[in-house]
C-alpha cells in the first residue's frame, strides 16, 4: 500500500467534520435545494460517470469527482468539495480505489451510496488464475483493497454489466419515481456491453500469442475473460518503479512468448514503456485502462475506447 496517498485524507477528516458542523449552522441542513427537479449524483471516477449517465438519462445530474486528465488512484480532495458531497442525492465510488474519496463519504451524510466493487466480484491478480499467471511485479497495490484485490472491474464487460446493473438499483432506490426509466436504460446499456464482449470473445480468438506487456497491471480481468496473459512492468501501482529482476524477466518473457508490443497509457508516463520496447527491439502501442477520458483519448467515451484496446491487442497478439 502506498501509504503516501493515505496522508491527504487523513489529514482533512478534522477540518470537514468542523465545515459540516459549521454549515449545518449556518443552513440548518447540509442538503442542497436542487431547482433543476434532477437527481444529483456524485461519481468518484470516469466509469461510474459513464454508467451513471448512461443509465439515468436527462434525470440525472452526474458530477465526476477525478478531472480528466488526472490518475484517479491520486485524488485529493479538500474540506470544501468533501462538504459539498453532503448536498448530493447519491454517490457511485469503488471502495478502496481512492482512499480520499472513501474518507469523504465516511463524512458526507448521505443516504444512498453505493460501492462499485460490491456489485461484482473482485479478485487478487498477481497469482495464477485459471491457469494464466498475471504478474504484478514486485510492488504493492495502490488500493487499500482487502487483500490487495484487483479494482480494474471495468475493463472486464461483463463485470462492469454487472456495476450496471448495481448503478440502475441505486438510482431506482433515490428516485422512485423514474425507476422504470433507469431499468430501460440499463437493459439498453447492458445489451451494449453483451455485444462488446462478443466482439473480444471473437476478436481475439484466432490469434498467434496469448501474452501482452503493459505499463501497469489493469487489464487483469479482461485477461482472464478471454484467455489472455498481462504481464505489467510496473504492477498495479502506476506509479511504482520496476526492479532491475523485473525487467530481466520481461526480456525473457518476450522472447520466450513472442511479444511484439509494450503497451503504455495516455495518463502515465511512458517513458519505461519506450525503453523496454527499444530494448526489445519492439513497437508500442496504446492499451487505454479507462480511468479517465481525454483530448488523447482513442475514442470519445468508453465503448469507443474499448473497442480501440480489442484492436491493438488483436495487432499485438497476431489476431486474424
Amino acid at each position: 500500500m502506498n501509504v503516501r496517498r493515505l496522508i491527504p485524507a487523513t489529514a482533512v477528516s478534522a477540518a470537514v467534520a468542523a465545515a459540516l458542523v459549521a454549515l449545518s449552522a449556518c443552513s440548518g441542513s447540509a442538503t442542497a435545494d436542487h431547482k433543476d427537479g434532477k437527481l444529483h449524483v456524485v461519481a468518484s471516477f470516469y466509469p461510474l460517470q459513464y454508467l451513471t449517465q448512461e443509465i439515468g438519462g436527462d434525470h440525472v445530474s452526474v458530477t465526476n469527482l477525478t478531472k480528466p486528465g488526472v490518475e484517479p488512484h491520486d485524488l485529493e480532495l479538500s474540506p470544501k468539495q468533501t462538504v459539498a458531497l453532503s448536498g448530493e442525492d447519491a454517490i457511485i465510488y469503488l471502495k478502496g480505489l481512492q482512499p480520499a474519496v472513501d474518507e469523504a463519504i465516511k463524512q458526507s451524510g448521505v443516504k444512498h451510496v453505493a460501492d462499485a466493487a460490491a456489485m461484482t466480484t473482485l479478485e487478487k491478480h498477481g497469482t495464477e488464475v485459471d491457469g494464466h499467471h498475471h504478474t504484478t511485479g514486485d510492488n504493492a497495490s495502490h488500493s487499500q483493497s482487502e487483500a490487495g484485490l484487483d479494482p480494474h472491474i471495468w475493463l472486464d464487460p461483463v463485470r462492469y454489466a454487472q456495476v450496471a446493473r448495481g448503478v440502475d438499483r441505486t438510482l431506482a432506490a433515490a428516485d422512485p419515481a423514474h425507476k422504470a426509466d433507469y431499468r430501460r436504460n440499463t437493459d439498453a446499456l447492458v445489451k451494449k456491453l453483451d455485444a462488446l464482449d462478443r466482439q473480444y470473445a471473437d476478436g481475439l480468438k484466432d490469434r498467434t500469442s496469448d501474452t501482452f506487456v503493459t505499463t501497469h497491471a489493469a487489464f487483469g480481468y479482461l485477461a482472464e475473460r478471454y484467455g489472455l496473459t498481462e504481464e505489467a512492468i510496473s504492477g498495479i501501482d502506476p506509479e511504482s518503479e520496476p526492479s532491475v529482476s523485473r525487467m530481466k524477466d520481461l526480456h525473457s518473457l518476450a522472447a520466450k512468448h513472442h511479444v511484439s508490443t509494450v503497451f503504455f497509457e495516455t495518463i502515465a508516463n511512458p517513458d519505461t514503456a519506450r525503453t523496454l520496447a527499444g530494448d526489445l527491439h519492439v513497437r508500442t502501442g496504446v492499451l487505454d485502462p479507462l480511468e479517465g477520458i481525454t483530448d488523447k483519448s482513442r475514442g470519445r467515451d468508453y465503448l469507443q475506447v474499448m473497442q480501440s484496446n480489442l484492436t491493438a491487442l488483436q495487432k499485438a497478439l497476431g489476431a486474424r
